[in-house]
């Protein structure tokens, strides 16, 4: 199914992640960077409890939220692959998951997946996943690149080919919930390859001897936060839907590193930079003091990525309660427009850009009604409970949006 050749073989690369384990847990900087050497990952610890709104709000029981989930999972992975599935098995041992509406591959898609089937105990098809990444996705460690995995970004056909942060950071936290709940016998050693990626979203520029045609690390040092991709051309500029303080949170637990708390902190202060005071509506691309980058300065699609950050980040560790007043602010705002009505597409002061339902919004809006004050917020709830689980080429994004905000809603989007 997969456009994209394979770059290198999974024997290949099992030596090369290896390799590639370096001082995540060192407190030294870029000009510090001492090497590889072995690190020790700690179990991850989150909060005690977890909302469940799915019964507070709807009185749903947990059969019923059982077999919602499931059969939501059950078409994505396993319905019709023409009009259904998002997930398609490839050989013996990998699956591809496929961006139906742009007919190609991206690590966006893989990432949420992946977290997803973590979350529900489904390793047979994280294992097939992580196998196709690893084997198809991979550059070789002597490449500039190598380390980082290929995607695809924008909304060709045709889209460029990225090193996409967000699907990294995916990658990351759901490798380390795979090593708690698993354990490191089988096909993968999940904490190598946590460590070994961490080690280069960090590191690259030290492993490369500096910037080589144009890679560079992928968190900036003096910040702590994430480029828009892993290139000199973004330097000063990320995305609201990239920074994932939650995530940074679990790998400072994991490594030890202050790096990550730093970055953490970093990106909550991002986002109320970049988030507009009214709407609350983010840019697709904001500089790192949270202006809107020109051409990406309206809120679409890849900003209901942000929400879903914001929700997960207040979920499982609360700081700041900030958040709970920029979903408000969000949910406000798609009440004023209508709670049947609202597009999925506007200028960050609020006027519609694209008019049509978008279902992965309502997801995201839906997720984010957990702990907003919103008098929409059961109806919010409800429309991500009730919504159709979407079939033909739009079902990639909604699909994937719709589990997530499921599992969030029903309290089993956990820190493993």
């Amino acid at each position: 199914m997969s456009g994209i050749r394979p770059i290198a073989s999974a024997a290949l690369l099992v030596p090369a992640f290896a390799a590639a384990l370096c001082a995540c847990t060192s407190t030294t900087d870029s000009l510090g960077y001492n090497g590889s050497r072995g690190v020790v990952l700690h179990t991850l610890t989150g909060p005690a409890s977890y909302p469940n709104r799915l019964v507070d709000f709807l009185h749903k029981t947990p059969a019923e939220i059982d077999a919602r989930i499931e059969t939501v999972w059950n078409q994505l992975f396993y319905g019709d692959p023409n009009t259904q599935a998002i997930y398609y098995p490839v050989g013996t041992d990998q699956a591809e998951i496929r961006d139906t509406l742009h007919d190609d591959t991206r690590t966006e898609g893989f990432g949420y997946a992946m977290m997803i089937a973590v979350q529900l105990d489904k390793r047979t098809e994280f294992d097939r996943m992580w196998t196709y990444v690893k084997s198809v996705l991979s550059y070789p460690m002597t490449e500039p690149s190598g380390g980082y995995f290929q995607s695809l970004c924008g909304s060709g056909p045709p889209a460029a080919s990225c090193n996409d942060p967000f699907g990294h950071a995916q990658f990351v936290t759901a490798l380390l919930f795979a090593r708690d709940r698993w354990g490191i016998t089988g096909k993968h050693d999940y904490g190598v390859d946590a460590v070994a990626l961490l080690d280069v979203m960090r590191h690259k520029e030290d492993m490369n001897g500096g910037v080589v045609n144009g890679v560079t690390n992928t968190f900036d040092q003096e910040t702590a936060l994430p480029f828009d991709v892993p290139e000199a051309r973004a330097a000063g500029v990320s995305r609201p839907s990239v920074v994932m303080p939650a995530f940074y949170e679990l790998w400072g637990q994991a490594t030890d590193d202050p790096f990550w708390t730093r970055a953490a902190t970093a990106a909550r202060a991002y986002w109320k930079r970049a988030a507009h005071p009214t709407t609350g509506l983010f840019p697709t691309r904001a500089t790192f003091d949270g202006m809107p980058v020109k051409n990406s300065d309206t809120f679409d699609p890849e900003s209901f990525r942000a929400q879903i950050n914001i929700v997960l980040d207040w979920i499982w560790f609360a700081k700041d309660p900030w958040e709970v007043e920029e979903l408000d602010r969000l949910l406000a705002f798609f009440s004023s427009k209508g709670m049947s009505s609202y597009g999925g597409e506007f200028t960050l002061d609020g006027d519609t850009i694209n008019g049509l339902k978008d279902y992965a919004l309502v997801a995201a809006n839906g997720a984010s009604a957990v702990h907003s004050t919103n008098g929409n917020r059961v109806a919010f709830v409800n429309d991500a409970w009730s919504m159709p689980i979407q079939t033909g080429p739009v079902r990639y994004f909604s699909g994937l949006l719709n589990l997530t905000a499921l599992l969030i809603l029903s309290g089993q989007y956990r820190v493993l």
